[in-house]
């Protein structure tokens, strides 16, 4: 049976597969979304290795760094701020298709290739 640590790391690794072929099927959106889920089951691994709980149910990237006890540089940082704006707590049609249209390829790509890099930082922490 896995820990609480390695649980967290199997569903991070699942969301950013997942954003994987989300882009490939052109879904950028979604793309971010998942990205965004990726760096906080990382980030809840990290806290539940440094203090043995269970993590806060707080989707804030940033604060979610900071209770794990992590050090952002400038980068990690802007891109944990725009994964933020990515957390979707509404599923509303209206509010899905003006989110939608703000999104492109470009922007979908970069933010997967910095979680990429972030996850592998990440996971090299766990070892």
């Amino acid at each position: 049976m896995p820990t609480p640590v390695q649980q967290w790391m199997i569903r991070a690794r699942y969301d950013m597969e997942t954003a994987e072929i989300l882009l490939s099927n052109r879904r950028y959106l979604y793309v971010l979304f998942c990205c965004q889920q990726a760096m906080e089951k990382a980030l809840k691994a990290q806290i539940a290795k440094r203090t043995g709980e269970h993590p806060p149910r707080l989707h804030n990237l940033v604060i979610l760094a900071e209770r794990a006890g992590i050090t952002l540089d400038e980068s990690r940082m802007a891109l944990f701020r725009l994964l933020n704006n990515y957390y979707i707590s509404s599923r509303y049609p209206e509010e899905l298709q003006r989110d939608e249209a703000n999104v492109a390829e470009p922007d979908a790509a970069g933010a997967l290739n910095g979680s990429r890099e972030m996850l592998r930082w990440l996971e090299s922490m766990l070892e």
